[in-house]
């Protein structure tokens, strides 16, 4: 049996989300575009698109923030793009990671953007957290 790749192992932060009422696909992204995880229903290539376009999409909000308040470095919450399809949601996920749910127009946003931040704790105690390792002494039997 082969060991689980990163991307399996951080999956899992996204099945609450998905179990949302009107939540259609979610990714968790690094801040240079690149998949960490993604639902199931989402294709490989869509999520990638996905991936890249929520760090443009931060950069932007950034500067966009930025230009308002000539703060360097502002810290950035969520960002919302609302379209007549639904709603885009991003909130950084700890250091140089984003999670990103597309949700439709029915969708609770409170209620989704609150289960985003369960989960973002959640994954950043998983994170922080040692690996386990194999009790030497079971090892050896």
């Amino acid at each position: 049996m082969s060991s689980p790749t990163p991307v399996d192992e951080i999956s899992w932060v996204l099945t609450p989300l998905l179990e949302l009422p009107g939540v259609l696909h979610a990714v968790i992204a690094t801040g240079d575009g690149l998949v960490e995880g993604a639902s199931d229903g989402l294709g490989r290539a869509s999520a990638e698109r996905v991936a890249a376009m929520t760090a443009t999409l931060h950069a932007a909000a950034r500067a966009f923030t930025t230009a308002f308040t000539d703060s360097e470095r502002p810290g950035l919450a969520q960002t919302v793009v609302e379209s007549d399809l639904g709603y885009a949601i991003v909130v950084p996920a700890g250091e140089n990671t984003s999670l990103a749910v597309f949700a439709g127009p029915e969708a609770q946003l409170g209620n989704v953007a609150y289960q985003m931040q369960i989960q973002v704790a959640a994954l950043g105690r998983a994170l922080a957290s040692p690996t386990r390792q194999r009790n030497a002494a079971v090892a050896r039997s």
